[in-house]
């Protein structure tokens, strides 16, 4: 039953990333600007910070959909999430407003997206911290 509903969980939680990232490949240019607009990482950076963040969405939540390497994708998107959720906060404690830039819309960042994220941040370190897929024994013939 548990081997299930973390399933499941992986399942959406890889299905949510996939459509995060999909949803900004059509305008990557106004991603970037999202991420600029966080005022923290340096404008050089940006567009390389941008496509590396898409790029981890896709290829992560694919790995979760399909179930190869779940646990390295959950724990890479928990460090994404968590990445997020710190850059968010100092954005609305320092009263930036800006667009969260979470699934290629016009969102307004605000707390109830640190409360989203945090769900999604305590559902990736489920799925990492999940139990492995029963193994079968083999025996050495020795």
């Amino acid at each position: 039953m548990m081997a299930r509903v973390f399933a499941v969980c992986r399942v959406v939680l890889g299905a949510l990333f996939i459509w995060a990232a999909v949803t900004k490949l059509p305008d990557i240019a106004a991603f970037a600007q999202d991420v600029a607009n966080y005022r923290v990482i340096p404008a050089a950076l940006v567009p390389i910070v941008a496509a590396a963040v898409v790029g981890i969405e896709l290829l992560a939540g694919i790995a979760l959909v399909i179930g190869v390497m779940d646990r390295p994708a959950a724990a890479v998107l928990a460090v994404l999430l968590a990445a997020f959720i710190a850059l968010l906060a100092q954005a609305l404690l320092r009263g930036i407003d800006l667009r969260c830039g979470c699934f290629g819309g016009d969102e307004r960042a605000s707390w109830w997206t640190v409360v989203r994220d945090l769900v999604m941040l305590a559902a990736a370190v489920a799925v990492a911290r999940g139990p492995l897929p029963a193994r079968t024994n083999v025996t050495n013939p020795a």
